[in-house]
């Protein structure tokens, strides 16, 4: 894991690298503070995880799959929207997001996708505050959301060809959707064992 503040938001970003040496619980305790931060700042109640992207293209596919894999995890203490069977997309973001505001007021949101960044990046896990603006590595113009955020790096940036998405291994999208779904896993027993919700 290392840390960096990403000089065009001045915001705090952790970068957690599954290629080499990745512990689920470093992700988990950080994720786990965050949440508990911001909860008590936000005076919210609940967690949503809203994951991003679609699976109709593989690099896109990491949200939806977090999604579906997180919903047969049983987990009590936070939602789940963006899975495989109905996924959060581009088309579907916008209404999605007012859906949420209507009926999910208390809920503090983590939203989940896939990202591009340096080719030396791939394979890392990115964790931070904030709101995410999806759709910024292939040149589309979507509402930010959220209030903190998790990615993968699925590839590399410079191109902001969506074509490129479709050329990523499901391999490298497999292996980040697993250790983020264990990481989530493991905050919910944190909580459980501290019965903060």
């Amino acid at each position: 894991m290392w840390k960096r503040k990403a000089p065009f938001q001045g915001r705090e970003l952790y970068y957690y690298d599954t290629n080499k040496g990745f512990e689920a619980e470093k992700l988990a305790a950080r994720l786990y503070r965050m949440l508990r931060e911001e909860l008590e700042k936000s005076g919210k109640r609940r967690v949503l995880f809203l994951c991003i992207g679609t699976d109709r293209s593989t690099g896109d596919s990491l949200g939806p799959l977090i999604g579906y894999q997180l919903g047969k995890s049983g987990l009590k203490h936070m939602q789940v929207l963006g899975t495989l069977s109905r996924p959060v997309h581009a088309m579907n973001l916008e209404e999605t997001m007012y859906a949420v505001r209507c009926s999910c007021r208390d809920c503090l949101i983590v939203a989940v996708d896939a990202s591009v960044g340096m080719s030396s990046h791939v394979g890392c896990i990115t964790l931070g505050r904030g709101a995410l603006k999806p759709g910024l590595g292939v040149s589309k113009e979507l509402q930010a959301v959220g209030d903190l955020f998790i990615t993968g790096i699925v590839g590399g940036w410079g191109s902001g060809d969506p074509l490129m998405l479709q050329s990523v291994r499901l391999h490298t999208v497999m292996r980040l959707a697993e250790c983020i779904c264990e990481s989530v896993c493991l905050v919910e027993k944190l909580w459980e064992s501290v019965a903060l919700v």
